[in-house]
């Protein structure tokens, strides 16, 4: 069995107090030692020294008594030895009980005090197992000092609001796109189960419904490359090859032309060269949803204007438009996937339904190429659309380019 955190801390905190203890009462009886050799101090040899006598006639009992107080001074001298080990074995005793009673104290106060201070880390291992893909509502919310471990909580906690709001946009991402895929495939499905049913149904019957079916069949086809797209960017597996903004957005203009000219929208682009490196399908497919949007997403009579710059750090690719009016808490629901503004009466309705995922690809296009996008209402309607990109840095463009003329 392996030992726990909470008994090698309460050995460690044991192991340390009774080292301090230890400690204190070696010095405690080195102070007594010195302070009982000062006290019971041995007599001064010079007193047991012979006195100078004139008269030779006491010789011999000087002699005698030299004798006996050399022998007095050594009973004396030994006497003082016994009082001082008398007097720390003494010391000695009580000495190693109080210290086996403060060992026994400090192993029960640290085990209690690493109990205490573990608590919390109970707390979070409790809440780690209860929490699940179905109970991500559930936070520690632990309290207390703000220290180590209420961080630890608190960052485990918004980690957990991260993962409830990824599974939740998840979970509405996957209704939506069934919802969404449902609608062509039961136009399908209606469509051939009415034809069927009438026998007797003409050619131009036939033709219309199977031009219905062809529509869904378009509308489910662009859905799905749209999801593909989608997922392609999020994966976070690209293609790193030189590519222009620029050419991405003149190819994107020239596809959108037909459609332009029939809203009669005046079109404005300034495309200066763009230089990037990434997916070049991924880029291509970022400019043309911008400039179809703007398109698509515009009256009769309007504009779109589209323009890219550089300098030393970016790239930048503005896509803006006229329209209906945007308001501004509803510029970031835009970038969420199948979500769409109400239709206005001032808006022309769109040759094809739109998806939904077309800013969507874009932000998430972006953020895979480790850019940034802005967007913004206009004043009398419509959207400005800014997207910026890390410029190439590596002249790698510049030889790809050369390597291709």
């Amino acid at each position: 069995m392996k030992p726990t955190i909470r008994l090698r801390l309460t050995l460690a905190f044991a192991v340390l107090l009774l080292g301090t203890c230890a400690t204190v009462l070696a010095v405690n009886d080195a102070l007594l030692y010195n302070s009982l050799y000062a006290q019971i101090s041995s007599p001064n040899p010079e007193q047991s020294q012979p006195t100078s006598l004139s008269q030779n006639d006491y010789s011999d009992d000087l002699a005698g008594k030299d004798a006996q107080k050399a022998h007095a001074l050594e009973v004396q001298q030994a006497l003082s030895a016994q009082l001082r080990a008398g007097a720390l074995r003494s010391a000695a005793g009580p000495s190693a009980a109080a210290l086996a009673v403060a060992a026994l104290l400090g192993l029960g106060i640290c085990w209690l005090v690493a109990g205490r201070m573990l608590r919390p880390l109970r707390t979070l291992t409790a809440a780690t197992r209860r929490i699940s893909q179905d109970r991500l509502h559930e936070r520690i919310a632990l309290t207390g000092p703000r220290d180590e471990l209420k961080e630890l909580a608190d960052t485990f906690d918004e980690m957990v609001t991260r993962l409830e709001s990824s599974f939740t946009s998840q979970r509405r991402f996957v209704a939506d796109a069934a919802h969404e895929l449902r609608t062509p495939l039961a136009i399908v499905r209606t469509g051939a189960e009415v034809q069927l049913a009438r026998r007797d149904s003409t050619p131009a019957e036939w033709e219309a419904s199977a031009r219905r079916v062809l529509s869904a069949a378009g509308r489910a086809e662009r859905l799905l490359d749209g999801l593909l797209a989608l997922a392609r960017s999020d994966s976070g597996v690209l293609a790193a090859e030189p590519h222009d903004l620029a050419v991405a957005a003149a190819t994107a203009l020239a596809d959108a032309d037909d459609e332009a000219e029939q809203a009669a929208l005046t079109v404005t682009s300034d495309l200066r060269p763009a230089p990037v490196v990434g997916d070049p399908a991924l880029l291509d497919r970022l400019a043309a949803n911008l400039v179809h949007n703007a398109v698509r997403h515009n009256h009769d009579g309007g504009w779109v204007a589209v323009t890219t710059t550089h300098d030393e750090a970016v790239v930048s690719l503005t896509v803006s438009n006229s329209g209906a009016i945007v308001p501004a808490a509803d510029v970031d629901r835009l970038f969420e996937p199948f979500q769409r503004l109400p239709a206005q009466p001032s808006t022309r309705p769109a040759p094809v339904r739109s998806t939904g995922l077309g800013l969507a690809i874009v932000r998430s296009i972006v953020r895979a190429h480790g850019g940034t996008i802005t967007a913004m209402p206009n004043d009398g309607g419509g959207l400005t659309v800014v997207v910026t990109l890390p410029v190439d840095d590596h002249g790698q463009f510049a030889v790809v380019m050369a390597t291709q003329n």
